[in-house]
């Protein structure tokens, strides 16, 4: 856990902004962004030791060594920034969605696609075993953004075990909860559930996300102490594949209708710029959506060699 500095904490702060951001988008995991940005495994780690230990180490020693133990400030500081974000800057992206799509998914597009180049270069030597891994959790990611949207009956069990599932996904770099809540078919169930204040609804579903939470960090937080470069290449894997969800030119094939009673997207296929402007009428931007995606893999790239800095100086 690392000793950070006032402006430290700014940036951290930051960092859970751009995390709440990312996950007001179906198809971009908050995950991904505190993979880019170089505190994925403290998070996972954070969060794992919110476990029953904890409760003896504020009962036996304190609410101080309670807080280091849970690494509080690094916690509190980047569920700031989320809320923060859900409160101001995830209203701007979803706009941005709304009105410019095509642009947005560029420039996610391009910030994912460096994130892979991120995560490989630092798993090492690529042995078979990590090879294939790192194919594996492609494959699944393409294979899991590639479902249809189901329509289940809800009940109570269904919407905590959606909860369990979609925060799994949520702290997964390449996969997003609001996408797989949207495959589940829970997804306008929870967003009418939270305008409404349906408390039992929202109430089983936090339910659900505290479970998930706690238990699948613990398998990441082993799996990044025992396993870590073959993690590391399964992740990466996973950012590869959800590129498909993040392509910028889709054509809809059917619709669904969201709690404000609007028309969205339910079902989109990957089309290429041409067939875009042919199918749509529509400008496809394709040299703005290049030049977006360049930067989104230019700021990757930045914040990759902040975070080598960063290291060599921790290590120094």
């Amino acid at each position: 856990m690392q000793q950070r500095s006032v402006w430290g904490y700014v940036r951290l702060l930051l960092k859970g902004v751009l995390m709440g951001a990312a996950d007001a988008v179906p198809g971009v995991s908050g995950g991904t962004v505190a993979f880019i940005t170089g505190i994925y495994e403290e998070l996972i780690h954070s969060i794992r030791r919110c476990d029953p230990q904890a409760l003896q180490v504020l009962f036996r020693q304190g609410v101080k060594a309670f807080w280091q133990h849970i690494n509080g400030n690094f916690l509190l500081t980047l569920l700031a920034g989320i809320g923060l974000s859900l409160a101001t800057l995830a209203h701007i992206v979803l706009y941005l969605l709304d009105q410019h799509p095509v642009l947005l998914w560029a420039f996610f597009f391009g910030l994912i696609l460096a994130s892979v180049w991120s995560v490989a270069r630092h798993v090492g030597e690529w042995t078979l075993i990590r090879t294939l891994t790192f194919f594996a959790g492609a494959f699944f990611a393409y294979l899991v953004t590639s479902l249809s949207p189901a329509a289940v009956e809800v009940t109570p069990i269904f919407v905590v075990v959606s909860g369990m599932i979609a925060i799994c996904a949520m702290i997964l770099p390449g996969i997003s909860g609001s996408f797989i809540l949207l495959l589940l078919g829970m997804y306008s169930t929870i967003l009418t559930a939270v305008k409404e204040l349906q408390l039992v609804t929202m109430g089983l579903f936090a339910f659900g996300c505290v479970l998930g939470l706690l238990s699948f960090t613990r398998v990441l937080s082993w799996a990044f102490s025992r396993y870590h470069s073959l993690t590391l290449a399964l992740l990466g894997g996973f950012l590869l594949g959800s590129l498909n969800k993040v392509w910028p030119w889709k054509y809809t094939l059917s619709y669904t209708i969201n709690s404000k009673g609007e028309k969205v997207p339910l079902v989109e296929q990957n089309i290429t710029p041409q067939a875009f402007a042919d199918l749509t009428g529509v400008d496809p931007q394709t040299l703005a959506c290049v030049i977006l995606a360049i930067v989104g893999a230019l700021l990757v790239f930045a914040l990759d060699r902040n975070k080598v800095a960063n290291t060599s100086e921790a290590q120094a």
